[in-house]
């Protein structure tokens, strides 16, 4: 038995799981321990400190519940969601191809289904109208028709239906399909810039970090069709005071909108509206999914 150094740790950790049987655990458990061993080297971590971490993943930990997922929440205000999105997008999103955006810690599956031209604001009584309308095409502008496109955001009061309602009761969020010639149209509220949840542990680190802690004004969109890559982005509100400074990293310059009344082809000109076209990207062969995010509910630990 060696005596074990400050390298030599790392050393023995690393032997130990050398027989992992799958690789890719392998090489991932790997490359966290030996990154975990370098960052309390190079901070000279503190025995005080190390406790105090533990109890904040701890706490983070406890705030998840089947409506909120605090360590999404920690991944995206830490700018790891977003890269993870990035490397992702990467990989095989065609030029062409729209980007992409976070899914965030408020998506929900199976959310209700609307006709063309109906409003997912079903119990938000205020807001002002907006319509968002366009086409979902492949890469090279060729229609999909009955593509399904997830639609959720905020209230005028800039929360999600998990944080104003009973979470039971879904608003604000629906699912609509491209006719065919790939043509959709959404009626919403235009929604507000919000803050991400500040009342757990992870709101607590952003106001240490002297953070604001606000989102520019969103609409988040989800499109999939069989053969495409699944489109997981969202549309950003240009005029909102926060849009260069997103305290989650989400914002890219192509999603970037603005809103205007009588817009060329919208369905209604006295209501402001959006043009969007959504353009999807191939799905290679073998791949799958690549949510940077998930529906609170289906990421809880499995019951043993």
């Amino acid at each position: 038995m060696p005596d074990l150094d400050r390298m030599g740790v790392t050393e023995e950790a690393l032997a130990q799981i050398a027989r992992m049987p799958d690789p890719r655990q392998r090489e991932i458990m790997a490359a966290a321990i030996r990154h975990l061993h370098d960052f309390a080297r190079e901070v000279e971590l503190k025995p005080e400190e190390w406790l105090a971490g533990i109890g904040f993943l701890t706490a983070v930990g406890q705030a998840c519940t089947p409506y909120r997922q605090e360590f999404i929440l920690l991944s995206d205000v830490l700018g790891l969601s977003r890269l993870v999105n990035l490397m992702h997008d990467a990989e095989g999103r065609e030029a062409a191809g729209t980007e992409t955006s976070l899914l965030g810690p408020f998506f929900r599956e199976k959310a209700p289904e609307f006709a063309a031209g109906e409003s997912i604001a079903v119990h938000a009584t205020s807001g002002e109208p907006l319509i968002l309308f366009g086409e979902v095409t492949d890469a090279e502008g060729r229609p999909v028709a009955g593509a399904e496109i997830d639609i959720w955001q905020t209230d005028a009061h800039g929360l999600y239906d998990l944080q104003a309602n009973d979470p039971e009761v879904m608003d604000l969020r629906g699912r609509y399909r491209t006719d065919a010639a790939g043509r959709f149209d959404m009626r919403t509220v235009k929604p507000i810039g919000y803050s991400i949840p500040m009342d757990g542990p992870v709101g607590r680190m952003v106001r240490q970090q002297n953070r604001h802690g606000m989102r520019p004004a969103h609409i988040h969109i989800l499109v999939q069709a069989p053969g495409y890559r699944e489109l997981v982005t969202a549309l950003y509100l240009g005029d909102d005071p926060n849009i260069d400074s997103d305290t989650v990293f989400g914002v890219s310059r192509s999603l970037v909108v603005t809103p205007e009344r009588g817009l060329p082809g919208a369905p209604r000109p006295d209501i402001a509206a959006v043009r969007y076209d959504f353009r999807l990207s191939r799905l290679a062969e073998g791949e799958r999914a690549g949510r940077v995010g998930a529906d609170p509910s289906s990421i809880l630990p499995a019951a043993e």
